[in-house]
């Protein structure tokens, strides 16, 4: 099996993993959402209960500690899941620098030291790359760059803090036009704070060379020949004219393998650590637990002679610290670089023998000590080969163990939960049957029966309704008559043409205008309209007629039947409210306060057809002769009319055509005065058949009021009830946490 075929393997089952760990997460959040909402249901009983035992023991229960570990397991798993669901197995090469981490990468890749900058002077490179092939395209790099957020929190803010440089710069331009405190005398150590401090005075002092690049948009492409001037402190030569790297967060570099067989590893090139940065270490372990499967910690001894020193044993507790789930000797080796007597350091083998034997002394633990020339292929290669045998081999029980730490800790939740929701179901402790019993007996007579009780109260006041509605029904209805009245009082008043002091002048104007054969019907049709729209008002009559009989009834259900207590309207307003408060279980209940809520009288329904057809004598459509077309005079009209008719002779046939028309609709009118009262009464009738009169209405009734009684009978369960309530939530809160918080749901291997 070539390395690609393994290393594909590895990957594949690596993605496996990934989507049992996104089930996870997905678990863990809606864990915390049900905890959240118990705890929300904690507080609240906090504040409404008076029971001394309740609060001792709600505050027994507290999840905040889940709650973090929660939060903190899911940083872990989506750490996790990223590591497993990468396309490649990702490298890293640690160490101090000058120890020839360029060099071994070099090899790997093929690149040279204008994109894998290395030298002999300082400090090289200056950010992390992380290098992939692809064996299709040119060599190009794409750099992520620092927002001036993340630059000033991440990079410039740890000096403030580190250093005691005083409030630390809101605003990169506060940073750039601001000059930097001097450094504080008290401040422990001398050379260490000084180099520091004169790290920070390079970020400021040449701010002007980078500040543009917080502002560009990442990732931002450039080509091979660029990609030194992104990641590289130096030029080629060793002079530091450089100074993009100081806002770039990452480079990815993509160029071809010359070993094509392991196309699927990456390559990650981390900055030396020892250039006095601030922040370095914090980046280096938060890029080795999140970018790195596999760390090659490189070290070059001197030919002079070298030993293991406090720095490397340093870099590796670093490194350690990364991933505290995985012993670090089971993913890293260490190469020592041996360089051969023609190079600048000279024959050094002697001494990576030397440093070879003594690692253990330094408690530095690694899966293999390899010794190899960084600077050559073959060697490189040998290095390669032995990296992706143990990987094969032991890459998937690696990631296993680590799945396995993380497992360990759901477990500890899950257990951790349990306890609580034992000491949760126990809150409520008292005899909850014998409460609920004596609840129900004492509800039960109150509601009574046909005999006593709130039934019989509200039964018998419906009924004494009815029969009072029963005696009004033939009588007017006095809303509607008085409205009668003003309507009429109006008509009389303002007759339009036939009240104008002008009327006949306006009249004979009318004729000269459009003939004597249109100017009558025309007025008819005004008086017609008129006369109708006087009568518009009788539709709000109807309305508060209407409203007035529905508020008898709600009168009833407040006084005797309580339910004042869940609405505060009247009228139509009120049924609505029951009705939508019924619950679809109660059909018959519900329907009978929609039923009368939705019952309206209008007076287009009721009064203006009857109306209308007392107004054909100001009808003025004449029926067809059939000859040419022609048009002739209706039957029966006040007046014949001639060329000749006269204004005077018009405004008198107007004047008895509305006459007529008056007196034709107040008698029929007065006939439909008593119509809305047995419009109303049919009504009530049939809400008191829907609503005490049905088969089975009385049960749901009262399996309507068992709901609310806490409202309607406030002074007796009142208390009760709210206790009741509280009990049932709390335990609804507790189950629910229940039901998620089961054991298959943390296991990543399911």
């Amino acid at each position: 099996m070539d390395r690609n075929t393994r290393i594909s393997t590895i990957i594949n089952n690596r993605h496996i993993w990934s989507e049992k760990i996104s089930k996870v997460e997905k678990h863990l959040k809606t864990l915390s959402s049900t905890l959240e909402k118990l705890e929300e249901k904690r507080n609240y009983i906090l504040k409404s209960t008076e029971n001394l035992q309740i609060i001792g023991k709600l505050n027994e229960i507290s999840f905040a500690h889940t709650q973090s570990n929660i939060t903190a397991e899911l940083d872990s798993l989506t750490k996790l899941r990223n590591r497993f669901s990468r396309p490649t197995l990702n490298i890293g090469v640690v160490g101090r620098a000058r120890q020839g981490k360029s060099r071994l990468l070099q090899s790997l890749t093929g690149l040279t030291k204008a994109e894998i900058p290395d030298g002999d002077r300082q400090h090289c490179t200056g950010v992390k790359s992380i290098i992939h092939h692809n064996s299709n395209v040119d060599t190009y790099g794409e750099v992520w760059f620092h927002t001036e957020r993340s630059f000033l929190d991440d990079i410039i803010a740890p000096y403030y803090e580190k250093l005691g440089l005083g409030r630390k710069p809101f605003t990169v331009e506060e940073f750039a036009k601001n000059p930097l405190l001097s450094l504080p005398q008290d401040i422990p150590g001398y050379a260490e704070p000084g180099a520091m401090y004169e790290h920070l005075k390079r970020y400021h002092t040449y701010f002007s060379h980078y500040s543009h690049l917080l502002k560009q948009n990442s990732p931002f492409k450039i080509q091979k020949h660029e990609i030194r001037e992104y990641v590289a402190q130096d030029t080629p030569d060793g002079e530091r004219n450089y100074f993009n790297f100081l806002a770039v967060k990452e480079v990815r570099i993509t160029c071809s393998f010359p070993n094509v067989d392991v196309s699927q590893v990456a390559l990650v090139d981390m900055p030396g650590l020892g250039d006095t940065g601030i922040g370095d270490e914090t980046r280096l372990i938060k890029s080795l637990g999140n970018d790195i499967d596999f760390i090659l910690f490189v070290r070059m001894p001197k030919s002079a002679g070298d030993y293991w020193a406090d720095v490397d044993v340093r870099l590796y507790d670093i490194s350690r610290s990364a991933l505290i789930e995985l012993p670090v000797n089971l993913w890293s080796f260490v190469i020592l670089n041996q360089t051969s007597s023609d190079s600048k350091n000279g024959d050094n083998l002697n001494n990576c023998q030397d440093l070879l034997n003594t690692l253990q002394e330094k408690y530095i633990t690694v899966e293999k000590c390899l010794i190899a020339n960084c600077s050559q292929e073959t060697e490189t290669s040998k290095i390669l080969d032995i990296l992706i045998d143990y990987l094969t081999n032991n890459m998937t029980n690696l990631d296993k163990q680590y799945a396995r730490s993380c497992q360990e800790r759901l477990l500890e939740i899950y257990k951790a939960i349990n306890s609580e929701l034992n000491k949760a179901q126990d809150i409520f402790n008292q005899n909850y049957e014998d409460d609920y019993q004596e609840i129900e007996e004492l509800f039960s007579d109150l509601f009574g029966n046909s005999d006593n009780g709130w039934w019989k109260e509200v039964s018998l006041a419906l009924q004494e309704l009815r029969t009072q509605l029963w005696h009004q029904r033939q009588t007017p209805n006095e809303e509607l008559y008085n409205g009668f009245l003003a309507a009429i009082e109006k008509c009389e008043r303002d007759k339009g043409i036939l009240s104008s002091e002008n009327a006949i002048e306006e009249i004979r104007n009318r004729i000269k205008g459009m003939s004597v054969f249109r100017a009558y019907p025309d007025y008819q049709d005004e008086l017609r309209v008129l006369i109708s729209h006087r009568f518009l008002s009788l539709d709000e009559n109807l309305k508060q007629t209407v409203e007035l009989m529905k508020s008898q009834v709600v009168k009833v259900l407040k006084e005797q039947g309580c339910l004042e207590s869940i609405s505060n309207n009247d009228g139509s307003e009120f049924f609505t409210d029951i009705a939508n408060i019924i619950p679809e279980r109660f059909p018959k209940l519900k329907a009978g306060f929609e039923i009368l809520a939705e019952f309206r009288l209008s007076y287009r329904g009721l009064i203006l057809p009857r109306i209308r057809q007392h107004l054909d004598g100001l009808t003025n459509i004449s029926p067809m002769t059939g000859e040419f077309g022609g048009i002739s005079q209706p039957q029966n009209q006040t007046i014949a009319l001639t060329k000749d008719t006269t204004a005077d002779e018009i405004f008198t046939a107007l004047e008895i055509d509305y006459d007529i028309a008056i007196n034709t609709i107040k008698p029929i009118l007065e006939e439909l005065m008593v119509e809305p009262n047995q419009a109303l009464y049919a009504m009530v009738e049939e809400f008191i058949d829907n609503v005490i009169r049905q088969k089975d209405i009385q049960k749901e009734w009262k399996n309507f009021l068992r709901g609310v009684r806490g409202q309607i009978w406030e002074d007796i369960f009142g208390k009760k009830e709210h206790d009741r309530q509280m009990r049932k939530e709390w335990l609804e809160s507790v189950n629910q946490v229940t039901s998620v918080n089961k054991l298959d749901l943390f296991d990543l291997a399911k």
